[in-house]
């Protein structure tokens, strides 16, 4: 693993600069106390490049994530580290590439927590400067040790990683158990109906999807057929906790809320708050509220209600008076997908939107469209609202945010200090990255270009619209700048880029084969 050590950089002493103390003009300067900024993450749940009409999307209108892009920096290059779920959210919070690790794949939701408790983290990082920290929404990087008793205390968890506390959804909202997580304990449990999770069998009497079709209220397409809650099947074997069981339709809006109180609760000091929506990820039941109203079916429908979190939340921060000392960044965890598993519409009612907008690829894919997705950062007064090319990812929140802090001395991980890029001060930003897609299968984009190696494997996924792997039994590269769409395979006709490509990606992917 890549031991970084953070030298002195001009983030602290920019820092300095931006922000005032709080303490009387005739005190010596030395002795200012520097007004840390909040940091808030808004990470959506597959939500694509071209799902936001601030990227151009036409069908859909996204007016309050756009007012976050348009009040800050809208990045055209802005990534994730990793095609899918879990690992892109395992390389945002630790700073650490998902394919260097094998274990750092699609959880189930009855698996033991990914990440190293005995690492520093983004929030790790953040507590040690005097930040109150909170995960509020989808978790999905595993609970517990493996062997989870959910109507004790589930632990190791968020807490064990940095995080003060926590109010997320066990795994997805496509997977058992569907209850809540309040600091350890699953919410409004009953314990005279406990809870009973398993990934290998059903429990004796128990409907499924796969058997009980006549109860679903939506139908599945693969996958998605074993246990019913609220009349949808899921992934995995539940019995019990009744009392305890969410309803989909009202997950929006407690999330929702349980952010706007987080907020007001820590106003007055520098707080970190990871807010992640489940929108638009399957089973997509938006509330009823925003039924009908995309003309998409319930993605579009989906997407609206996010829209409307983000500006609920945002109005909040403004009623607060936060604005100024907060830096807000919105993004999504991975790219976009219609059908994943349940029989919606979402690819029938697209119409002429494109959930991708010019890119190729989407969920699970070795091309852009899987790794590259909205990233917006808006801190009011402090960034000078535009448009940025500069390449930045969200693996790099780590380095950045500890270079801002002028943290020193911490084990980064593959993390780089872009900060002056997210600030948009930097132009370029990361200079080569080191992108995963499903079955921790990896290419390398450096500069202008795109690396794939080859790959074993379909080209196809078997479901949905956007559903090309990137698999090709041939060399793979494109100039993502002129050729956006990744259309013109650039591996025969520029055998010199080609080997220096191959060369590096080689050279940094060493050891590392899982995928192959």
């Amino acid at each position: 693993m890549n031991q970084t050590r953070i030298t002195n950089t001009i983030g602290g002493a920019f820092l300095s600069l931006l922000m005032l103390g709080t303490t009387s003009c005739k005190e010596d300067a030395s002795k200012k106390e520097v007004k840390k900024p909040n940091i808030i993450i808004i990470m959506a749940d597959d939500l694509g490049f071209g799902d936001v009409s601030c990227n151009g999307a036409t069908e859909i209108k996204t007016p309050n994530i756009d007012k976050i892009a348009t009040g800050g920096i809208r990045f055209t290059n802005g990534y994730c580290a990793s095609s899918t779920c879990t690992p892109a959210r395992y390389s945002m919070l630790t700073g650490a590439y998902p394919w260097k690790n094998k274990k750092a794949e699609v959880l189930a939701g009855n698996a033991p927590l990914l990440i190293d408790t005995t690492w520093n983290t983004l929030p790790r990082m953040l507590q040690s400067q005097g930040y109150k920290t909170t995960v509020i929404g989808k978790w999905h990087l595993g609970l517990g040790n493996g062997n989870v008793d959910w109507n004790k205390e589930v632990t190791p968890g968020p807490r064990a990683i940095g995080f003060d506390s926590e109010y997320i959804m066990a795994a997805t909202n496509d997977r058992v158990p569907c209850v809540y997580i309040n600091n350890g304990h699953v919410d409004n449990l009953d314990p005279n109906d406990p809870i009973q999770v398993s990934y290998k069998k059903n429990f004796e009497g128990e409907p499924t999807g796969k058997n009980n079709p006549e109860m679903l209220r939506m139908k599945t397409t693969q996958g998605h057929n074993q246990s019913i809650i609220n009349g949808i099947s899921r992934i995995g074997f539940m019995k019990g906790g009744k009392s305890a069981i969410w309803k989909d339709e009202d997950m929006a809006d407690l999330f929702l809320e349980k952010a706007k109180q987080y907020v007001t609760d820590h106003k007055d000091k520098p707080f970190f708050l990871y807010y992640a929506l489940h929108e638009p990820h399957v089973p997509r039941l938006p509330n009823s509220r925003f039924v009908g109203k995309s003309g998409m079916g319930s993605r579009g429908d989906a997407i609206l209600e996010a829209d409307w979190c983000v500006g609920e939340f945002m109005k909040h921060l403004h009623k607060l008076g936060l604005d100024e000392n907060t830096i807000v960044i919105f993004t999504s965890d991975n790219g976009p997908v219609t059908d994943d598993g349940y029989a919606d519409q979402a690819d029938e009612l697209l119409g002429n939107h494109k959930p991708l907008g010019p890119l190729r690829g989407g969920k699970y894919s070795l091309y852009d469209g899987g790794t590259r997705i909205p990233f917006f950062v808006k801190w009011t007064n402090h960034i000078k609202p535009g448009e940025s090319n500069a390449v930045v990812t969200q693996l790099d929140f780590l380095a950045s945010f500890a270079s801002l802090l002028n943290v020193k001395g911490i084990d980064l991980k593959d993390s780089e200090d872009h900060m002056d890029a997210i600030l948009g001060k930097d132009l370029k930003g990361r200079q080569e990255l080191v992108f995963e897609a499903l079955g921790h299968k990896t290419g390398l984009r450096q500069g202008d270009y795109i690396y794939i190696p080859p790959y074993k494997g379909g080209h196809y996924i078997s479901w949905g619209v956007m559903n090309e792997t990137g698999n090709s039994k041939e060399e793979q590269l494109y100039n993502i700048t002129d050729d956006i769409a990744q259309q013109k395979n650039l591996a025969e006709t520029n055998p010199a880029v080609l080997k220096k490509m191959k060369e590096r990606y080689q050279e940094l992917t060493k050891g590392y084969k899982w995928g192959h």
